[in-house]
């Protein structure tokens, strides 16, 4: 079995493939203090939800934004598992062409959607992820990729709303049955969402017009969901993509062809 790890600045998801199927996927907290003991017991109780024992698990992938983190995940896989792991950067080969001006400041997260993208999907594709940070990738039909939008999170944005004020309160995130609103807690669901798409959805428009181009659009993330079922400028959700560029940038490093499973 392939276990890809995806640590972000939020959250950590983890994915099982055997062979080409995601057959489990795991979500914790990310936290710096936790040891690669501490995390060694929570991956295993995790794995063991789903009937799948440490010596199951042959290769590991790790796309990371935390370095602090990473290093933990490689003690960890070092001491409990005896595996070697694969970890995703600029000089890693994936199968794309990264264009960027400094590629060694192109985040792995990023990396890995626009790789899965590319496979994935047919001609050019825009990925947006929501996550900590929201950030727009394109990667053209040739697999060039090259252009980027980062802008703050919907949750950074919400939670900047509440500290930096003295009574507004820390809302949830959702969509509210109107834009208009008659108190103070409504008021903030609707300026957030519906202010938050309409920046999402200018920038989509901004970008095709500026790259003259209809790409595919995807989102993924956290709040993903919920920004591609409100809309029409957002063509398909894939919660799956990052672990699905990792497996794709396994396969390319090992120079594997078909199906992991008969390799």
């Amino acid at each position: 079995m392939l276990m890809t790890i995806d640590i972000g600045n939020t959250k950590i998801l983890f994915g099982v493939f055997h062979g080409e199927d995601l057959v489990a996927r795991f979500r914790i907290n990310s936290r710096t203090e936790r040891s690669s003991d501490e995390l060694a017991i929570l991956l295993i109780d995790l794995l063991r939800t789903k009937h799948i024992k440490p010596a199951d698990i042959k290769d590991v992938i790790i796309s990371s934004v935390v370095p602090k983190i990473q290093d933990s995940f490689k003690r960890l896989f070092q001491n409990y598992f005896d595996v070697e792991i694969l970890t995703v950067g600029p000089e890693i080969e994936t199968g794309i062409i990264i264009k960027a001006e400094n590629p060694k400041e192109v985040g792995a997260d990023r990396i890995v959607n626009v790789v899965a993208a590319h496979s994935l999907y047919e001609g050019s594709t825009m990925v947006i992820d929501f996550g900590t940070a929201t950030t727009f990738d394109y990667v053209d039909q040739d697999g060039v990729f090259q252009y980027t939008v980062i802008m703050p999170g919907v949750e950074i944005s919400a939670q900047a709303l509440h500290l930096r004020t003295a009574k507004l309160p820390q809302v949830e995130i959702k969509k509210p049955e109107s834009i208009l609103a008659n108190n103070t807690v409504s008021g903030m669901h609707s300026g957030i969402f519906f202010g938050y798409i309409g920046a999402v959805e200018h920038i989509i428009r901004r970008m095709m017009k500026e790259l003259n181009d209809r790409p595919n659009v995807i989102s993924t993330g956290g709040l993903g969901r919920l920004f591609y079922e409100n809309s029409d400028l957002i063509d398909a959700y894939n919660p799956n993509i990052a672990f699905e560029g990792m497996k794709i940038i396994f396969k390319c490093s090992k120079n594997i062809k078909g199906d992991l499973a008969k390799n």
